[in-house]
């Protein structure tokens, strides 16, 4: 069946290689959002079940897949409904199918920003959302200028398996990436995530590539994939579209293509037949 120009398939739950739990961390406007939400629909195409979850207090991880329209967020909800919380208020399905949840976080000034990643996490587990949608890959888009309480959460036992930074070779980047790689490291015999690599989003800065290399080195990692700056991105996110829309035979659209094979390729999934 065809769905925004999407082959959808339908899988059993925990079928032979179960759901895969993938974390995507990076500084702030390094185009974290952007790329797992392309990332998303690219697996989509695949025939995978995507399930996106925003783990930032600006709600806005999934816009693109919904068209800019905005969704009420689990924090938010969780306030207004406390214990007659239900999961349809929490979730909406966007583009190509993929199942988008925003996190959300507190007014500014007036609480930690991680507690709506709490929250959402521990909400959808209540409410049986992984029974209920039954994704085979979960997404969890993180800001990662901050590594501790709630941004932490995703890469801690039962929730990623995968935890991908996204960097550019600017050095605030750079910089954040390792504090994220670090916290991952530092989990390590915790059984919590593992570093499965780093994702270079060009930027044309010197010595990018060579910075971006040493960060991996420095980890004991590799870079993945790699993504080069285009208009065409931002002419997407002007049009409220993710770019896999809005060209979807674009050089840029077959780079987010790729960068999904590299990462089903770390996280050693086959492709559904």
């Amino acid at each position: 069946m065809h769905k925004n120009g999407v082959l959808e398939r339908h899988y059993e739950s925990g079928g032979k290689s179960g759901m895969k739990k993938i974390a995507v961390y990076g500084k702030g406007g390094i185009g974290k959002s952007t790329t797992v939400s392309n990332l998303a629909v690219a697996l989509a195409e695949k025939g995978y079940k995507v399930m996106q979850i925003g783990c930032d207090p600006k709600a806005d991880s999934t816009i693109q897949l919904r068209h800019g329209k905005e969704i009420p967020t689990v924090l938010e909800m969780f306030q207004q409904k406390k214990q007659n919380l239900k999961l349809e208020d929490m979730v909406t399905v966007g583009y190509a199918g993929v199942v988008c949840v925003e996190a959300g976080g507190p007014t500014p000034g007036l609480g930690c920003a991680g507690r709506g990643i709490i929250t959402a996490l521990e909400k959808l587990e209540e409410t049986g959302a992984y029974e209920t949608y039954q994704p085979d890959i979960v997404l969890y888009d993180v800001l990662g200028d901050v590594v501790c309480g709630g941004f932490s959460m995703p890469m801690r036992k039962g929730y990623a398996d995968q935890v991908f930074i996204i960097t550019s070779g600017e050095n605030m980047a750079i910089h954040a990436g390792a504090n994220i790689a670090m916290a991952v490291e530092n989990f390590r015999n915790r059984g919590y995530a593992s570093l499965g690599g780093i994702i270079l989003n060009k930027r044309e800065v010197p010595r990018e590539e060579e910075k971006v290399r040493e960060l991996a080195g420095d980890f004991h990692t590799q870079i993945i994939g790699q993504l080069d700056r285009s208009e065409l991105v931002m002419e997407a996110e002007e049009a409220g579209k993710v770019l896999l829309e809005y060209a979807p035979d674009s050089q840029m659209a077959e780079e987010y293509r790729k960068l999904a094979d590299q990462i089903l390729a770390v996280c050693g999934e086959e492709r559904p037949c």
